[in-house]
């Protein structure tokens, strides 16, 4: 049995051709994108006791695929937290895998690390730091989660028209059915549709680099231990999974390099391929080996202007995307998840208007500002440590060491980064 052939439970959404016959009545939230963010958002709601309906335009069965194809979450412990209550994470068909341990360092490809490092350990807080997730176990998950309740309608494939008013909105299939929600949520990722129907203001930073991310096994273990070693084109990142039948030690990676030389890397062949990241990463785990699939995706910052408009609000990477440099990239949507949908539950409650002006604005004072520092903290360390100029690697070298010698400042940075 190998990695993409072990047993893989499927969820209820068994043809992707099928668009579900039920139409919603009127409904409570409508979200627009069935990923990681708007499916929890939509789970989390219905156990609040909202109604909902959930639009792709991708059939959600295909998003299942069993086979390995080398893409992970890193999930950090306040999403977790948000993930138990949702009922997703109980559902996951493989395990996840804690990570207990960071080592962050800087150097260059082929050459041993810098002596000054950062290690947050397990002395530095009281549970993992986070755990590492298959994607595609994620996302069966998440089907499962949704086909649970009742009270989510599922529409995917398809896609609506949505009309907005300051009573309400209207959602209109492509066969004309057509129903109305108090709330329509924007979470279909960087290029929302719905964002640019309201006009909002985008701002976007192109870093002109591409993540590259796949997995690796190697020969020793992991130790639940992660490595963020920077480098002078970008971060490298080892990223601990759990193990398989066939790979009992098993890593996600993530680096990146400028959009060229990406490119010619993930069409290397498997052991040139391998080389590659053994010279980025060093020996500490021994010979490694490419498995699954190559991805490759362009690297920018974007933030909108607000985060909601009449009748509508955003959420993800709707209104937000950053570097990947420290892992925060789908946590920080998953905050807008626990802040949204605190306060939507709290309002069903009493019951008042989920899609009131007051709401959405509170739903923004929750996340913008704190949503803001984090890009531009991720911005600020792809620029500091995305270089190889001599007297930042100095400063950068001697931060990183400092940080390490001071127990309450380490602590204070993981709980910021744990999302607690």
């Amino acid at each position: 049995m190998t990695a993409g052939t072990q047993p893989f439970p499927r969820t209820g959404f068994a043809d992707a051709r099928d668009v579900p016959p039920d139409i919603p009545g009127d409904v409570d939230v409508c979200i627009v994108g069935a990923g990681p963010v708007g499916a929890t958002l939509a789970c989390r709601l219905a156990i609040g006791g909202l109604s909902v309906a959930i639009v792709d335009r991708a059939p959600l069965s295909p998003m299942e695929d069993p086979a390995f194809d080398g893409r992970a979450y890193a999930i950090a412990a306040g999403s977790r937290r948000l993930l138990d209550a949702a009922g997703v994470w109980d559902r996951l068909p493989l395990p996840a895998c804690p990570i207990e341990e960071i080592r962050v360092s800087d150097g260059r490809p082929g050459e041993a690390p810098s002596p000054l490092f950062l290690e947050f350990g397990r002395q530095d807080a009281d549970q993992p730091f986070g755990w590492m997730i298959e994607a595609r176990a994620l996302r069966v998950a998440l089907n499962a989660s949704l086909s649970a309740h009742e009270t989510i309608t599922v529409l995917a494939p398809e896609e609506v028209t949505v009309t907005r008013t300051e009573s309400g909105a209207r959602i209109r299939t492509r066969a004309g059915h057509e129903f109305g929600a108090r709330l329509v949520v924007a979470a279909e990722g960087r290029r929302s549709t719905l964002r640019d129907q309201a006009r909002i203001a985008v701002t976007r930073v192109p870093y002109h680099t591409s993540g590259i991310v796949c997995s690796v096994a190697h020969e020793r273990p992991h130790q639940n231990r992660a490595l963020e070693h920077f480098l002078p084109a970008g971060p490298f990142a080892q990223l601990p999974m759990a193990p398989t039948p066939d790979y009992p030690n098993l890593s996600a990676i993530v680096w990146s390099e400028s959009d060229a030389v990406a490119q010619r890397m993930v069409a290397l062949p498997p052991d040139a391929f391998a080389h590659e990241i053994q010279r980025r990463m060093g020996d500490w785990l021994g010979r490694v080996t490419s498995v699954g699939q190559r991805w490759t995706y362009p690297l920018s910052l974007q933030y909108a202007q607000r985060y909601f408009d009449t009748r509508l609000a955003l959420a993800g990477d709707a209104a937000h995307g950053m570097h990947p440099i420290a892992g925060q990239g789908l946590n920080v949507g998953f905050r807008d998840v626990i802040a949204l949908s605190d306060l939507l539950i709290a309002a069903h409650a009493r019951g008042e208007d989920p899609g009131s002006p007051t709401l959405l604005r509170r739903y923004q004072a929750r996340c913008r500002p704190s949503n803001m520092v984090m890009l531009a903290a991720t911005d600020m360390l792809e620029r500091l440590f995305g270089n190889d100029n001599p007297i930042l690697r100095g400063v950068r070298d001697l931060g990183l060491a400092g940080v390490h010698r001071l127990p309450r400042l380490r602590r204070a940075f993981v709980k910021q980064a744990m999302g607690l």
